[in-house]
């Protein structure tokens, strides 16, 4: 029987614009790239690929009372995913984020929170009533509203599995209590640690003072083209990465936590679970957008029986 999940985070539509190079302060760039309106958010990636990767997902997320808003429910009830805890806010747009794409794949990003920064601690509170196997979340919404999925599930006794990005120095990590797996980017890790994760010894240390923070049961650092950091409180394993075209990061990360997170449901095993959640990752950076870039789970086992 599928794992249910519930996803609690934002919903976006993106501005993807694609050109050379970003411009330098005072530059007017003519880009012959394209630019498309397509749908993402950190929570809408993760709910979505969650759904792909085989589980039962519930979302609990906010959008505007406007046509992006309008959107974005249709596609998530298209995807299959329960849409009874995402609201319309009357007074907030949709948010969004505005992409913008190099041709190496690397992208700038800025996020207009918009009705996302409305999720309140009610609101999750409310959606653990679908009675969940677990719950995945993201700073991409308010603190209090991560916290409050944190006490929760405390309380509830549901695993906590956090994608910590994007990153905040001043979070309060320390009032997230127990989290089951934790996974930051390199970015985010040297923003939550001072140490930035370029070396085995870095990522152990950055991992260590994760730990020393927050009751994690498995650090899982994301390392983009070097694959991924696993420590468990005593010991550590780099998981390798998939050889695969990049055409665009954006996602890549959300669909990473998403795999991992509903193949360690299924399985139990972290180091499966992580190549896994490399696997999804791969095929996601070689697709452009977000959403639209999520790989289906027979894609997933191709790409690791290849």
């Amino acid at each position: 029987m599928a794992k249910r999940i519930l996803v609690a985070g934002s919903s976006n539509i993106d501005f993807l614009l694609t050109t050379p190079y970003i411009p330098a302060p005072g530059e007017t760039m003519i880009s012959s790239g394209k630019y498309a309106f397509t749908p993402g958010g950190k929570g809408a990636n993760a709910a979505i690929a969650a759904k792909e990767m085989g589980a039962e997902v519930v979302f609990c997320s906010r959008v505007g009372d406007d046509a992006y808003g309008d959107r974005l429910v249709a596609l998530f009830n298209e995807r299959g995913i329960d849409t009874r805890y995402i609201k319309v806010d009357r007074i907030e747009q949709t948010g969004l984020a505005v992409v913008m794409l190099e041709k190496s794949g690397a992208n700038r990003i800025i996020v207009y929170s918009g009705a996302n920064s409305k999720i309140s601690e009610n609101d999750v509170e409310e959606a653990f009533s679908c009675y969940p196997d677990a719950i995945l979340t993201q700073f991409e919404i308010k603190p209090d509203a991560v916290i409050a999925a944190a006490k929760t599930a405390a309380y509830e006794g549901i695993p906590l599995f956090v994608d910590a990005g994007p990153a905040d120095a001043s979070f309060p990590l320390e009032r997230l209590e127990k989290v089951e797996i934790f996974s930051p980017n390199e970015n985010e890790t040297e923003i939550l640690t001072g140490i930035r994760p370029n070396n085995l010894e870095n990522c152990l240390r950055a991992s260590i003072a994760l730990c020393n923070r927050v009751d994690i049961k498995y650090v899982v650092l994301k390392l983009g083209e070097r694959g991924c950091f696993v420590y468990d409180g005593k010991y550590c394993d780099l998981i390798s990465p998939y050889d695969v075209n990049v055409v665009d990061t954006t996602a890549a990360g959300d669909v990473f936590t998403a795999a991992l997170t509903a193949e360690y449901l299924r399985t139990g095993d972290i180091l499966g679970s992580a190549k896994f959640a490399n696997a999804a990752g791969a095929l996601a950076v070689s697709k452009l957008g977000a959403v639209n870039s999520v790989p289906t789970l027979e894609e997933v086992k191709k790409l690791m029986n290849a």
